[in-house]
């Protein structure tokens, strides 16, 4: 997370300013609804704070804010079997979508970083095997 800005928007009786955390929240609640996506990729802080309990909403995600602009860089784990850069395109679209409708910036860059495949797992049927083997 970046900068805050100076003055977002002046009004008669004040100045509106929005974090970077919210916009980054934004961000990756629009990244976390796109179908393939199975999880974002943060750092170790991110991993801190959900072990603590708490659910990073915004783990994966930077942003960087300007007086009338943003630009976003999501980092996610794609799902086994999709389409990555139909992935990549959607969460582009919703990311941006969601930023200019919730906050009025205009959204300059999405960049969508791929870190990791996710394969589901079946059920480990041999684990109960090994256990009933020896008697």
């Amino acid at each position: 997370m970046s900068t805050i800005a100076a003055d977002y928007e002046r009004t008669d009786i004040g100045t509106i300013q929005i974090a970077p955390e919210v916009i980054a929240v934004i961000a990756g609640l629009a990244t976390d609804e796109v179908d393939g996506v199975a999880g974002m990729s943060g750092g170790f802080a991110g991993g801190i704070v959900e072990l603590l309990g708490r659910k990073n909403l915004s783990k994966g995600v930077k942003v960087e804010v300007g007086q009338r602009e943003a630009a976003i860089d999501v980092s996610i784990i794609v799902e086994y079997g999709n389409k990555i850069p139909e992935i990549a395109v959607e969460i582009q679209r919703n990311v941006k979508r969601s930023i200019e409708m919730m906050t009025g910036l205009t959204v300059v860059e999405v960049n969508v970083h791929i870190h990791d495949v996710h394969f589901k797992t079946a059920d480990k049927p041999e684990e109960e095997e090994l256990g009933n083997r020896v008697k």
